[in-house]
């Protein structure tokens, strides 16, 4: 017990001289913690501040939970919340299905084929979401866009994609699926290629075939990629805004109005930007919520070493 403090100091002691042997590594990445904490954490410390304030270019007055209890009574914050809901239920399951099919298609491919269509698919999501969005834009347009021509020609009539309040957040959703899932295909395909392939030759002799050996060994095995797929792809559903701004700016009406567009509405449109970091504090406490029930329906215990 007398030396339990020692102890810890000597710990203490030497996590700083391995800091210190690793400087340079920390130096490299500095600057992405400087932009960091410049453009995201202190924004989300002010935001925070700001949700409990009438906040003002010149002068703030101190509301309490004003702007928390104005936004459970906004009819309008609600029809945001049920269109993200619409559109994260199925672009989430949706890009992570995907990913998963995709992958496991790609992996038996010779390695020449495999870099192919990692490059293929990876290619999407490099370019800009603003660019994804006019180009699809473009393929929903009423009279000339490609969309109504392929129905043309099955004799079904065009449709008002993007201009109908049936159609408009249907065709939101629609681009999201059909873009590539590029990064899930790339970390699954990376999870893949770790798993033993030890597993699998057990796995035939006992006679299991191809379809048993990716349901019972490499898909259980597979369940912290697809855990960090469902949160990532979570977090970027909830946060739609590039795709409604540049298709839809939230209309017809307020068909695809999603959260952070009415948070973006509020803050640069209306100037209220306290009810506005209200509902960014909202919409922060329900992403963390849904990572934490997610983290604990597919979290795993399984390991293995390579």
């Amino acid at each position: 017990m007398v030396n339990a403090p020692f102890s810890q100091d000597q710990e203490v002691v030497t996590m700083f001289k391995r800091m210190w042997k690793s400087r340079s590594g920390y130096l490299f990445i500095l600057p992405k913690y400087i932009l960091f904490t410049i453009f995201v954490l202190i924004p989300i410390i002010w935001s925070f501040f700001v949700s409990f304030q009438e906040y003002r270019i010149f002068g703030t007055e101190w509301v309490g939970l004003r702007n928390f209890q104005d936004a459970f009574q906004d009819d309008l914050f609600w029809v945001a919340v049920g269109n993200t809901l619409r559109y994260a239920a199925v672009v989430m399951p949706s890009t992570v299905i995907i990913a998963l099919i995709l992958a496991t298609l790609i992996h038996p491919l010779r390695r020449g084929a495999q870099t192919f269509f990692r490059a293929s698919f990876y290619l999407p999501t490099v370019a800009s979401s603003v660019v994804i969005a006019m180009v699809w834009r473009w393929i929903f347009q009423t009279r000339y866009g490609i969309a109504n021509y392929f129905l043309g020609l099955v004799g079904i009539e065009p449709i008002n994609w993007l201009h109908s309040s049936a159609w408009a957040l249907k065709s939101v959703i629609i681009m999201a699926v059909l873009t590539p899932p590029g990064v899930g295909i790339i970390l699954y395909l990376a999870a893949m290629g770790s798993i033993p392939e030890d597993l699998y030759e057990a796995a035939r002799i006992d006679g299991a075939n191809r379809f048993v050996q990716w349901w019972r060994i490499t898909l259980p095995l597979l369940k912290p990629t697809t855990l960090y797929l469902m949160i990532v792809s979570t977090i970027g559903s909830f946060q739609v805004f590039d795709q409604v701004m540049l298709m839809t700016q939230g209309g017809p009406g307020y068909a695809t109005t999603t959260i952070v567009h009415r948070i973006y509405n509020v803050a640069f449109r209306d100037f209220q930007f306290g009810y506005a970091g209200a509902m960014s504090m909202l919409l922060f406490v329900a992403i963390i919520t849904l990572a934490f029930v997610q983290s604990k329906l597919v979290s795993s215990d399984v390991e293995f070493k390579g």
